[in-house]
């Protein structure tokens, strides 16, 4: 099947796109919101995408590869540490650290802050995936930047108080803020600041 120029360029926007990005297909559809088929199909000109998609995923695909040169997490590289992470401490710092990087990012204001963009996979864990959401969605909201639509957190169906060191259980709903409270997730206000 011989294609058009048009559809061609597409196609070779797409596949710059993936390489930029430094995910697999598969991390990079879900980032963009489609599936590894549907995406698939727009590189190989099978389909023909909106023009709006292109230039998200070119965008969001170069904010990754300055985010990864900058040695700085996105969207999906923080939930992929949080899920890798060995044992519910370290999952906390990757989730910090990620947060941490976004803000830097939304400082930076040259577009870097769309690696955020990018919708995250799964964590493994309801209640991760929640408070990533609710964290990432808070950054944008102090820079002045809408969130993405991955940021509207959803309400757990039952309370997520993960055990702490040093508080027990009464301590950690009463030390809660209530953008958390809301949400079903239980975790100190202190147990989320970063030098």
């Amino acid at each position: 099947m011989k294609l058009d120029q048009d559809t061609r360029e597409v196609m070779a926007l797409l596949d710059a796109a993936l390489a930029d990005s430094g995910l697999t297909q598969v991390e990079f559809a879900a980032a963009l919101g489609t599936s590894a088929s549907r995406f698939s199909t727009y590189r190989s000109g099978g389909t023909k995408p909106a023009a709006v998609f292109c230039f998200r995923a070119r965008r969001i695909a170069r904010a990754l590869a300055v985010a990864r040169a900058s040695r700085l997490m996105s969207a999906p590289v923080t939930a992929k540490a949080v899920r890798a992470a060995d044992g519910e401490e370290w999952a906390w710092r990757m989730l910090l650290q990620g947060r941490d990087h976004l803000r830097l990012l939304l400082e930076r204001r040259d577009g870097s802050a769309a690696a955020w963009e990018a919708v995250p996979a799964a964590t493994g864990s309801a209640g991760f995936d929640a408070l990533l959401a609710v964290l990432a969605r808070r950054e944008f909201e102090r820079a002045g930047v809408e969130p993405p639509t991955w940021c509207e957190p959803t309400r757990l169906p039952q309370p997520w108080v993960p055990e702490h060191p040093f508080l027990d259980r009464e301590e950690i709903i009463t030390r809660t803020p209530d953008y958390l409270k809301k949400l079903n997730i239980f975790v100190p206000a202190r147990d989320l600041v970063t030098a």
